[in-house]
């Protein structure tokens, strides 16, 4: 449940608290400039923000994806390039829900990212400040979740060049939303799996992976839900960093959102009908034991009664002297279990 559940500051700090460092991997923080316009790319690794914009050219376009969560550095960043402290809180304490900001002179975004590392379900957060020169993207971890944006950006394909940094802000915020749909595809193949399990009647431990996968998809529709409602907003948003034109790819990440949204809550329908069949089947299993138990019951009730009956231990009983009274009372038995056995059958109970 940690997963789902935000770091928050003591109760009483003063807002725009950075939180203190955590321990960085190795070779973080990273910073990659990339600077580019329609006929030329060029990419570096700075060692800190200082100048930043004196290392944009005029008529270029410039990405700073900024790798490792350092206070000290998002710090630095909000004074180069005049970030509220608040929006830097916000960056490293994460956890937040996805959501849109204007801030005049930037754009702030917060989304969340899914993706499965080493079986397990997480998603990381992913921070993006659109200025009019300058895009700047936060990560916590070293990832793969933008590779193919910047591949595009290093081969010039598509108009992802030509087009202005909202263009590139967009196919960030894309490529994020895309990354939903791997993960569904795993969970819908799980689900498949699951239910062929529970119909053939699966073993003890599947309740606890159909919780686990409803635990999943808590997390997926947590950070789906809110991103639609920001995305929406960032759609209709009347800012000068957005470009009229590039609303309508903005409206088609939206629309993907929303087919995320339909696919969760399918999921989740079909999850909980497979929970309910899948303690109906135990239930109606548990049925059938307690009914051959039943049966199996009733068959010695009358047979202990004679049992017990000739196990009295009095001295008059005339058929323990007769010569045939011990297999006499062994046919009855055995007559009046076979009996029970055939009027059990007749009646579907055995």
């Amino acid at each position: 449940m940690r997963r789902l559940v935000k770091r928050f500051h003591p109760p009483g700090t003063s807002p725009g608290t950075l939180p203190p460092p955590r321990g960085l991997a190795t070779g973080l923080p990273r910073l990659w400039l990339a600077l580019y316009d329609a006929e030329s790319f060029s990419e570096e690794t700075i060692p800190s923000v200082e100048g930043i914009h004196r290392r944009v050219p005029p008529g270029k376009r410039a990405w700073l994806r900024i790798v490792g969560h350092d206070p000290e550095l998002m710090a630095q960043v909000a004074s180069v390039l005049s970030v509220h402290p608040l929006v830097v809180e916000d960056i490293l304490n994460v956890g937040q829900r996805p959501k849109v900001e204007d801030h005049e002179d930037y754009l702030f975004v917060v989304m969340d990212v899914p993706e499965r590392k080493d079986g397990e379900l997480v998603s990381p957060q992913v921070s993006l400040l659109l200025f009019a020169d300058l895009l700047v993207t936060v990560e916590e971890e070293e990832s793969q979740l933008f590779a193919l944006v910047e591949r595009r950006l290093q081969l010039a394909q598509g108009k992802i060049r030509r087009l202005g940094l909202d263009y590139l802000a967009y196919s960030l915020i894309d490529a994020g939303v895309d990354h939903f749909f791997p993960v569904l595809d795993v969970m819908g193949e799980e689900l498949d799996e699951l239910e062929d399990e529970v119909l053939a009647g699966a073993d003890r431990h599947i309740l606890a992976r159909l919780h686990a996968l409803k635990r999943d998809l808590l997390q997926l529709r947590k950070g789906a839900w809110p991103l639609r409602e920001a995305l929406g907003a960032l759609a209709r948003l009347d800012s000068p960093l957005v470009d009229p034109a590039n609303r309508l790819w903005l409206r088609d990440v939206y629309d993907h959102t929303v087919q995320i949204i339909d696919i969760i809550e399918s999921f989740r329908d079909l999850l909980a009908g497979l929970v309910d069949l899948h303690l109906s089947s135990s239930s109606n299993r548990m049925n059938e034991i307690m009914r051959v138990l039943t049966v199996i019951a009733t068959i010695f009730i009358p047979l202990t009664l004679v049992a017990g009956i000739y196990g009295m231990n009095f001295t008059y009983m005339p058929e323990l002297q007769w010569k045939w009274g011990y297999p006499a009372v062994l046919l009855f038995m055995a007559v009046a279990a076979a009996g029970m056995v055939a009027a059990f059958k007749r009646r579907g109970w055995f």
